[in-house]
């Protein structure tokens, strides 16, 4: 990609040019945090995501990242968030001001994502969903369909224009498993994953199956359609927390990228630098 218009660069002891940027994506059960330098992501730290964490708090647990990579938060050229919590917005902001010193960069509606938004109404297009349409069509070309695997599984589709043309949504593998456990008397909580064998001998090995290949049936079922309506579709990108587990199962996923949205993230923050 070409370094037009990149941030502003710190100098390292050693001399080496090192422009900062962080990234914030904020999702429903997980927020992850990435540390830039230049267009490397050179760190990440996963946390669970708390309406109740103060900036305070979040700011003891990225210190030491930091501090770990020799970096002073207070270079950072920029912070760049996409968050689906609301009540999160103004703790972020803080942390952001507070912390590295620069008035964050939200995305939503209305910034630059050279993307034409194809839904009636884009404002009603969950944020991460747009970042990851944009870090798809850069790293692996269009016609394509993201899946991320978050707290609920959303398939988003790029059109062979280039275009965000619209998407499906459907129940996390988690929360799925959840209803299951809560409204089945003798059902226990179990760790969900793939299961050693297709037909289980116990309890624990029946739940897993039926969760585990029940959710692949239901992503590969969503594709198959998908791709019989999509010609020439070029990637199948899985990303989000349970991404690799389900990927591995599926026939149609052609990439698993956990990191899919800090680069979008990346490339809108260059897009937007000035505007």
């Amino acid at each position: 990609m070409s370094k037009e218009g990149s941030v502003a660069t710190e100098t390292s002891p050693a001399g080496q040019s090192r422009p900062l940027l962080v990234v914030v994506d904020v999702g429903n059960t997980n927020t992850v945090f990435g540390i830039y330098e230049g267009e490397r992501l050179a760190h990440s730290l996963r946390l669970s995501t708390d309406t109740e964490r103060t900036a305070d708090e979040y700011g003891a647990l990225l210190l030491p990242l930091f501090a770990r990579a020799g970096l002073d938060p207070s270079h950072a050229e920029g912070v760049v968030i996409s968050s689906v919590v609301p009540p999160l917005q103004a703790v972020l902001d803080r942390l952001a001001r507070e912390y590295f010193g620069r008035e964050p960069f939200f995305v939503e509606p209305g910034i630059r994502t050279g993307m034409v938004i194809r839904y009636d109404n884009p404002g009603e297009v969950g944020a991460d969903r747009i970042v990851n349409a944009v870090a798809a069509r850069e790293h692996y070309g269009c016609p394509a369909v993201v899946v991320d695997f978050g707290t609920a599984t959303t398939f988003d589709l790029i059109n062979a224009a280039g275009e965000y043309a619209g998407g499906i949504i459907a129940p996390g593998i988690t929360i799925s498993a959840e209803a299951l456990f809560a409204h089945a008397a003798r059902l226990y909580r179990i760790d969900i994953r793939k299961p050693a064998q297709l037909i289980g001998r116990n309890t624990a090995g029946a739940m897993q199956a039926g969760i585990y290949y029940g959710y692949i049936g239901l992503v590969d079922g969503i594709l198959e359609r998908l791709h019989a309506e999509i010609p020439g579709l070029r990637a199948v990108v899985a990303t989000g927390g349970q991404a690799e587990m389900v990927a591995a199962g599926s026939r149609f996923i052609t990439h698993t990228d956990a990191m899919l949205t800090l680069v979008g993230l990346r490339l809108l923050y260059e897009r937007n630098r000035g505007a």
